[in-house]
């Protein structure tokens, strides 16, 4: 008997491979669709919630404070630079970069020419500019303003009753953002970069 007579012939299905079992069928392309057009929304509703909440641009340039939503305190301080007095310029309404500073601290003759070149090309009515010289004298606080080019006023707090007591600061450089209400938004101790300044005059802005 040959090997021929013994084989039952493979039907064309059979060597196929399995079939599907009934009823069940594989992805069609409408799923496909579907799940393209889903994830699409999805992707575009995200897009829209981060442009309409300012996104993530700021993320990483600020560290949290327990200052920030706090109300700042409100002052009247000698200028620095005159006779006269300087009020807190958010109690009438104005929002205001605080930069806190001094003659004997060696990160600010870094940081307050910086300052003062960015203010002076970024001047805006809207935001007031305001330096705080702590714990100093007046005259060596007035000629480190004077040879960092500061244009914007300077308040003299002799004594720190602002600077350590109110913000509770007890090192230099530092700077605060305060909006036109009152409200402290950001906080940045040591110096502040331009990065920092532009977000955080958006910040008080908006």
């Amino acid at each position: 008997m040959s090997l021929s007579d013994t084989t039952e012939p493979v039907s064309p299905v059979a060597s196929a491979g399995p079939l599907m079992p009934e009823g069940r069928r594989g992805p069609s392309p409408m799923m496909f669709l579907s799940l393209g057009i889903g994830t699409l929304v999805a992707v575009t509703l995200i897009v829209v919630v981060s442009l309409l909440t300012g996104g993530k641009q700021d993320e990483g340039l600020f560290v949290s404070n327990t200052l920030n939503g706090t109300k700042a305190a409100a002052f009247t301080l000698p200028d620095l630079s005159s006779a006269g007095k300087i009020h807190s310029p958010w109690s009438s309404g104005h929002p205001t970069v605080l930069v806190f500073y001094a003659s004997w601290c060696p990160p600010c003759h870094a940081e307050l020419p910086k300052v003062a070149d960015y203010e002076a090309h970024h001047h805006s009515s809207s935001v007031q500019f305001l330096g705080m010289d702590a714990n100093d004298t007046r005259a060596e606080g007035l000629a480190f303003a004077k040879s960092s080019h500061v244009a914007f006023p300077s308040a003299f707090d002799a004594n720190g009753t602002i600077t350590n007591q109110e913000f509770k600061f007890a090192n230099l450089p530092d700077t605060v953002f305060v909006n036109g209400q009152g409200v402290i938004t950001e906080v940045v101790i040591g110096a502040v970069s331009t990065k920092q300044l532009d977000a955080g005059i958006r910040l008080i802005q908006s």
